[in-house]
């Protein structure tokens, strides 16, 4: 789903620089994919799909199967199981 009309900017974009660039702000956001920086209006949802991705990968560092899992298949799996791709 678009985010930002004005610089075509999907969640899944967002969500993947989430993940793969470190962004976690918006100001990190902005300088990766240029979003939010025109009219201001897909800030919010923008900003709640950063924090929802940061504490979804937070959740699964800490829980006890990811982890063992994790441990348990090696340093490729463990890659996929914090970034979700399991």
């Amino acid at each position: 789903m678009y985010i930002c009309i004005c610089k075509n900017v999907t969640d899944g974009q967002i969500r993947k620089a989430v993940r793969e660039k470190g962004v976690h702000n918006l100001r990190g956001l902005r300088k990766e994919l240029g979003a939010c920086d025109q009219c201001g209006k897909c800030a919010p949802e923008a900003r709640q799909i950063i924090k929802d991705c940061l504490h979804h990968s937070v959740h699964l560092e800490t829980h006890p199967v990811s982890t063992a899992l994790a441990a348990m298949a090696g340093p490729l799996t463990e890659r996929a199981v914090v970034a979700g791709n399991w």
